[in-house]
């Protein structure tokens, strides 16, 4: 099994066991209502000269790859979409705020092997993002973080709304709250 690095954000624990309580989220695409927010997952291309080495090239660029073997778990962060168990993703760090200040920041993040098609959806949040604690960090065009808030993933669309308010607020970055790791980018649409 893969250590829990950016998969299941789980916001219940047996208490006992130390186990993760997997919450079923029910979500009905129907009742959304289209917002003036866009989620835009990475693009492949810094990624694909990794799709297809060997567990030692990987290790050579700082990457491991892993065997999905439960779903949600591995969060692909070019499609936006948990990977369902068998497919393979590559963990690897990945500059997610390159701006040169305080903020700059790295994370490790999934991407399933053979990713090609990036997200990017107006008015809707994937599923991925939907089951997740998800930590929204806003930023102005120079880089500097201007807000932040923590919000359960059912709930993330009034904070995007109130974030994106502030006309400062260039682009929201969302992460798993509690190991941090990328999820994507969200901005006006």
């Amino acid at each position: 099994m893969a250590p829990q690095l950016c998969g299941l954000e789980s916001k219940d624990r047996d208490a006992d066991q130390g186990q993760v309580a997997h919450t079923k989220v029910h979500h009905n695409p129907a009742m959304e209502v289209p917002m003036s927010f866009r989620i835009i997952g990475l693009d492949p291309a810094p990624f694909q000269h990794l799709y297809g080495l060997s567990d030692a090239e990987l290790v050579a660029h700082g990457a491991k790859r892993y065997v999905a073997d439960k779903k949600p778990g591995f969060p692909d962060r070019v499609e936006m979409r948990d990977g369902e168990p068998g497919e393979t993703f590559l963990l690897l760090n990945h500059v997610c705020q390159p701006a040169s200040t305080p903020y700059r920041a790295t994370h490790a993040i999934f991407v399933r092997e053979g990713a090609t098609d990036t997200y990017a959806e107006v008015g809707r949040v994937p599923e991925v993002m939907r089951v997740r604690l998800l930590s929204l960090r806003a930023y102005d065009a120079d880089g500097m973080m201007l807000d932040a808030d923590v919000v359960d993933g059912t709930q993330v669309e009034p904070v995007i709304e109130r974030l994106l308010a502030n006309p400062g607020v260039s682009y929201i970055h969302a992460h798993n709250a509690k190991r941090g790791c990328y999820s994507g980018r969200i901005e006006r649409a």
